[in-house]
C-alpha cells in the first residue's frame, strides 16, 4: 500500500473534538464559491439569486445595508454587523426599504480571480462597503447542521460578549478585501469560517429551536455519544444492541430515545450517514467504489453499490461523474 492510500481512522486524530456538537462544528469548513468586496453609493439595491446548497454572508465595513429575506423581518446592518443566510435563498441588499434593486450579475464588477471580485453599484451618494460571500459545506455533518438553521442569523458585533476579537476579525477581513495580496482569498475564507461558526454558536446559545431534533440529540449525553460513534466509525458493523452497549443503555430504551430525538431509528440513521459520506467521498475525492465499500464496512463492492443505489436512487458511478448536481437528489441527514 502506498503512502497516499493509507487510511487514518476518524478517531485516530487527537485533535478532533470529543463532544458531538463540537464535532459537528469541527466539520464546518467552507469551500468558497464566490467572494466580493461590494462598494455601493446611494441610492442602491442588489438582488441576489438563490444558490443551491450554499450559505451567504454579509459584513458591513462602512455605511449601512438592509437585508431582506422573504418571510423574515428586514434587518439593518451597520459597521461590524454580520448576517448569515444559511439556505441559499435569494434575498436583497439595499440602502433603504423600497429601494430599486439591480440583479447581481447585471452590475459592474472587476474580477481578480475565479472566485473573488469587486462590485461597484449605485447613484453616487452616501457610500456603503461590504464583504459578501457565497460558500458551501460538503461534509454530511455540516449539511445536517445547516439544514436546521433559521432563514437568517444576525449578529450585532458590538453587543456580542466576544466583541473585541470579532471586531478584530472583521477589521482584518476588511483589510484583506481592500487590497488584493498573495493569499488574500485564503485568509478571507479562513476568517469567514470563524465568523460563520461564531454566528451559529450564538444562535445555538440563544434560540430554543437549537435544542430540538438532530441538534437536540447531539446534546443528549447517551444519544449524542452514539451519534458520534456512528460518525467516527462508519466501517463498524453497528447494530442497535452494540450501540446501546456502548452508551450503557438497554436496547429497547436506547432505540426508543434515539428515534424520539433523531426522528428515525439508529439503523436508518447509520445507513443515511454512510451513504451521504460515500456521496461526499465520491464527488470530492473521486474514490473508487471498492475503497468506499471497504471504508464503510461492506463485504463487497457489489453489496455497497446495491445499498447506495437503493438509498440514493442512482449508482455510485453516476454520483462520481456528476458531482455536486447529485446533491439535489440525495436525502439529507
Amino acid at each position: 500500500m502506498s503512502t497516499s492510500e493509507i487510511y487514518i481512522e476518524p478517531n485516530a486524530d487527537p485533535w478532533v473534538p470529543v463532544d458531538p456538537l463540537g464535532e459537528a462544528l469541527h466539520h464546518l469548513h467552507m469551500n468558497g464559491v464566490f467572494y466580493a468586496r461590494s462598494e455601493f453609493t446611494a441610492p442602491w439595491g442588489l438582488d441576489l439569486p438563490p444558490f443551491d446548497d450554499c450559505m451567504m454572508f454579509h459584513v458591513v465595513t462602512k455605511g449601512s445595508s438592509w437585508v431582506e429575506v422573504e418571510g423574515v423581518e428586514p434587518v439593518l446592518l451597520k459597521p461590524g454587523d454580520f448576517a448569515l443566510v444559511p439556505h441559499g435563498r435569494g434575498h436583497q441588499l439595499k440602502c433603504e426599504p423600497g429601494a430599486k434593486c439591480a440583479g447581481l450579475f447585471d452590475v459592474p464588477r472587476v474580477e481578480y480571480s475565479e472566485r473573488y471580485e469587486i462590485i461597484k453599484h449605485g447613484g453616487g451618494g452616501d457610500p456603503t462597503t461590504m464583504i459578501c460571500g457565497v460558500v458551501r459545506f460538503d461534509h454530511p455533518a455540516a449539511r445536517s447542521l445547516v439544514e436546521l438553521l433559521p432563514r437568517i442569523i444576525y449578529i450585532e458585533a458590538w453587543r456580542a460578549p466576544q466583541m473585541e476579537w470579532i471586531q478584530s476579525t472583521l477589521r482584518l477581513m476588511a483589510a484583506e478585501a481592500s487590497e488584493i495580496k498573495p493569499g488574500g482569498e485564503t485568509i478571507i475564507t479562513r476568517l469567514a469560517d470563524i465568523l460563520v461558526i461564531q454566528a451559529i454558536r450564538t444562535w445555538m446559545a440563544e434560540d430554543p429551536a437549537s435544542k430540538t431534533g438532530w441538534l437536540g440529540a447531539l446534546q443528549d449525553k447517551e444519544i449524542g455519544h452514539a451519534i458520534l460513534l456512528i460518525q467516527r466509525n462508519p466501517e463498524r458493523p453497528w447494530t442497535v444492541e452494540s450501540l446501546a452497549n456502548e452508551v450503557a443503555m438497554s436496547r429497547s430504551a436506547f432505540a426508543a430515545r434515539f428515534k424520539e430525538l433523531v426522528g428515525e431509528s439508529p439503523m436508518q440513521y447509520t445507513t443515511r450517514w454512510k451513504m451521504n459520506l460515500a456521496l461526499t467521498w465520491l464527488e470530492k475525492e473521486k474514490m473508487t467504489v471498492s475503497k468506499l465499500a471497504d471504508r464503510l464496512g461492506y463485504q463487497s463492492e457489489a453489496a455497497f453499490s446495491r445499498a447506495f443505489k437503493r438509498f440514493m436512487g442512482f449508482s455510485p458511478g453516476y454520483a462520481k461523474r456528476n458531482g455536486q448536481s447529485t446533491h439535489e437528489h440525495s436525502t439529507q441527514l
